[in-house]
């Protein structure tokens, strides 16, 4: 009898101890795309995430053209963060987003850099003589047709009628932080980069920043991509407008869009 009370007592506790427990949250894999300009932000948010979550984040960051192309081949990207609209858009108009998930996460602003620590300020408008500064050097901009921030800031030369001339000394590279690592090093004196790229190294100087009216406003949308639908991608787009991702967005110098 004594046997089986206690057997009896021990299929209870048993009984209401999977009750009481709470749910274990299965982790999950998630791939983010995002632009290479996001590098430092998206380290912290990365280590952050999975941290609190049990998650498993992968980010691949890159220019956005490359990024939004390999998407299209059938890349297996869970989120995309793009560096401007028009990869979005790109992506959008192919179905590739899942409907009613893409939204404005960030603003930033393109800016004249300098090697070194300790370069003059310059100013920046239609008189500026922009080939006599870099006099024999190149100036360093990610893809001027391909990739967001060398679209900006060719959209910006030309508006101060200073492409033309200067054009013949642009070297492109193939993504922005690759452009800010040309005048790091000092292998171009000069460059044009986000303001947040700038921040990320210690060995350049802004030395001017673009007026706001002479390119088009600097957004960096974010989505789920289409497919694999997983609660924690939701949950991590949800993260992206969080306060521990705003404020990893706001020490690298994003402006974070408030809805």
């Amino acid at each position: 009898m004594g046997l089986f009370t206690s057997a009896r007592r021990l299929a209870g506790w048993t009984l209401a101890f999977s009750i009481c427990a709470p749910a274990t949250v299965l982790a999950e894999e998630i791939t983010v795309f995002a632009a290479a300009s996001m590098t430092n932000a998206m380290a912290e948010i990365e280590e952050r995430f999975e941290a609190e979550t049990g998650h498993d984040l992968s980010v691949s960051l890159a220019g956005s053209s490359a990024l939004a192309r390999q998407i299209q081949q059938g890349a297996p990207a869970d989120v995309f963060i793009s560096a401007n609209p028009g990869w979005m858009d790109a992506l959008e108009e192919d179905g590739l987003l899942e409907p009613g998930t893409r939204f404005d996460l960030l603003n930033n602003a393109i800016v004249l850099i300098a090697h070194g620590t300790d370069a003059d300020e310059v100013e920046v408008g239609p008189d500026m003589d922009l080939p006599a500064l870099l006099a024999d050097g190149k100036l360093a901009m990610a893809l001027v047709d391909a990739v967001p921030a060398g679209i900006y800031g060719k959209a910006a030369l030309e508006h101060l009628g200073l492409w033309e001339t200067v054009a013949p000394q642009v070297v492109q590279a193939d993504n922005v932080r690759a452009a800010l690592a040309l005048v790091s090093l000092g292998e171009a004196p000069y460059g044009i980069v986000y303001a947040t790229d700038a921040v990320a190294d210690d060995n350049v100087t802004v030395v001017a920043t673009f007026p706001k009216d002479s390119h088009p406003p600097i957004v960096y949308p974010a989505a789920d991509i289409a497919g694999r639908d997983t609660g924690a991608e939701a949950e991590f787009l949800d993260y992206l407008r969080g306060p521990v991702a705003r404020a990893a967005f706001e020490r690298q110098g994003f402006v974070v869009v408030t809805e």
